[in-house]
């Protein structure tokens, strides 16, 4: 099928599914890399002489670079062409995995795992963008989002899994190898399937915001991430905090007065966009949390192996895979709104029940069917609010609303697990008996679970009242990368300010994208 092309100018594939995929395994790719280190974390430690401190930092340098440069990176590739700046963070990514697998001393492994989070910031991003621009609105860009939405959270679950087959074994070398192979067939396939040309914004690049920017939320990052190990009261997290808060202030002051802004103040004004990243902040809160606590209950305190305790996520990965794929036509069915605070209900509920866990416990009776549910709520909940973040943002700004969102959700994450860990450290230390004691360890995990399930009700209370409008206002370029002509929006937009209405009715059924 040809789609001829799009009003950005991007020549649109004859293959439009076979572009999809690879794009799909790009983004794969990069939820791979943030869970599939953990598992190995130990024999890493030993092969290359970590500290504690350093052995967090292998995850926590990823995440920093990718956290902070996700907006640059989505901006860059709004200008500099997506394509482009997909294919350069995949070459990126590729050589900064070999690096790692390659590493014998902790500096080089950690520069190496920066380097990645940075091709990560570029990849994804750009790899969504791209996604989007394939498709026209309607069930075929739902469908799209469906298939995006299974990969991103299957990846986390196939992350634990990979790392622990692999480090059983070949060793802990082969987690980074396996990733670089991985991306350079990803390479090779967007080459072949990703059609070249378009994409491109007028304007330049606003370095003055890109790089306050940039500070403000490594800023952030970094102090949150050491608040985890050294305690909120530390001077280096307390300044960390104070340093990112001026950092965003001055950021919110030369955003006003440039034209070629990093975020312009159009991009808040088109569609749900800032509903929309509110709500994934509070998902990704929850969703980074979940993957770092449910692995290590399952290897400290039910004494799983690395490798059992990568197999006992496949039922989670499913379900995911099974909740996002089937989102786009429950959306059209019952209205997207009702299906994204179902998919949140869904995913509290698992993690309510997971609040349940005990120390005499098995997989089986307190593990398998928690996760299930939150597989299949999560998998509802991230393909509707990916949608509603991107609805109705310009073709020019797409790669930047990517950037927005993935940001959103991985600095939403950062700080979710830094309050939920300071949260489970403390309730374990004033357990019983051992700190590092089965007994104890569950009670803290037990915490960080209940207090998920509570800021997911409370993102479902939120939802209904974010997402409800009365009416669809167009926008000037119509959809994310389509040029297509203003249309009706799957979720109702908040009451206007004129004529709210009395309440909310989700009585629209049209998809999700």
């Amino acid at each position: 099928m040809n789609l001829g092309r799009t009003k950005d100018g991007a020549a649109a594939p004859h293959r439009p599914g076979a572009a999809l995929a690879a794009l799909a395994a790009a983004q794969f790719t990069v939820m791979l890399a943030t869970s599939i280190v953990n598992v190995a974390l130990p024999q890493i430690r030993l092969g290359v002489g970590l500290s504690d401190g350093g052995m967090t930092w292998v995850v926590n340098a990823y995440s920093l670079a990718f956290g902070a440069l996700l907006l640059a990176g989505g901006r860059a590739g709004d200008l500099f062409g997506r394509r482009r700046v997909l294919v350069a963070g995949l070459v990126l990514f590729a050589g900064a995995s070999a690096a790692a697998g390659l590493a014998s001393s902790p500096g080089v492994l950690i520069a190496a795992r920066t380097a990645q989070g940075l091709g990560a910031a570029a990849i994804a991003p750009a790899a969504l963008a791209l996604t989007i621009g394939l498709f026209p609105p309607g069930p075929g860009r739902s469908r799209a989002l469906g298939v995006w939405g299974a990969v991103s959270g299957a990846g986390g679950a196939a992350g634990v899994l990979l790392g622990g087959i692999l480090t059983e074994a070949w060793g802990w070398p082969w987690v980074f190898h396996a990733v670089a192979v991985g991306t350079a067939l990803v390479l090779a396939a967007v080459a072949v399937l990703v059609p070249r040309g378009g994409g491109r914004a007028a304007g330049r690049l606003d370095l003055p915001g890109t790089v306050t920017v940039t500070l403000a939320l490594t800023g952030l990052v970094w102090a949150l991430t050491r608040a985890r190990e050294a305690g909120w009261t530390d001077p280096g997290v307390v300044g960390g905090l104070l340093g990112a808060l001026v950092l965003f202030a001055a950021f919110a002051v030369i955003e006003r007065s440039r034209p070629d802004a990093l975020v312009p103040p159009r991009l808040f004004a088109a569609g749900r966009v800032t509903s929309g990243n509110l709500l994934m902040a509070l998902l990704g809160s929850v969703w980074i949390a979940l993957f770092f606590f449910l692995p290590l209950h399952m290897q400290q305190v039910l004494g799983m192996s690395a490798l059992a305790t990568g197999v006992g996520q496949l039922p989670l990965a499913a379900a995911n895979m099974l909740g996002a794929l089937t989102a786009p036509r429950l959306a059209r069915r019952t209205g997207a709104t009702t299906t994204l605070t179902a998919g949140l209900l869904l995913e509290g509920a698992g993690l309510l029940w997971l609040s349940r866990i005990d120390a005499g416990g098995s997989y089986a009776a307190d593990v398998l069917g928690p996760t299930v549910l939150i597989g299949l709520g999560l998998g509802l909940a991230f393909v509707q609010l990916t949608a509603l973040a991107v609805d109705g943002v310009p073709g020019r700004d797409a790669g930047l609303a990517g950037g927005l969102v993935n940001t959103t959700r991985q600095i939403g994450g950062v700080v979710g697990l830094a309050v939920l860990a300071t949260l489970a450290g403390s309730v374990t230390a004033r357990a019983p008996g051992l700190a590092s004691g089965p007994e104890a360890l569950t009670a803290g995990y037990r915490a960080a679970f209940a207090a998920s399930a509570a800021v997911l009700a409370v993102t479902a209370l939120l939802a209904p009242l974010l997402t409800c409008r009365s009416r669809r206002t167009g926008t000037a370029d119509g959809a994310v990368g389509t040029g297509a002509p203003p249309r009706t929006s799957p979720l109702p937009h908040p009451p206007s300010a004129t004529a709210p209405p009395r309440h909310c009715r989700d009585t629209d059924r049209a998809p999700a994208a």
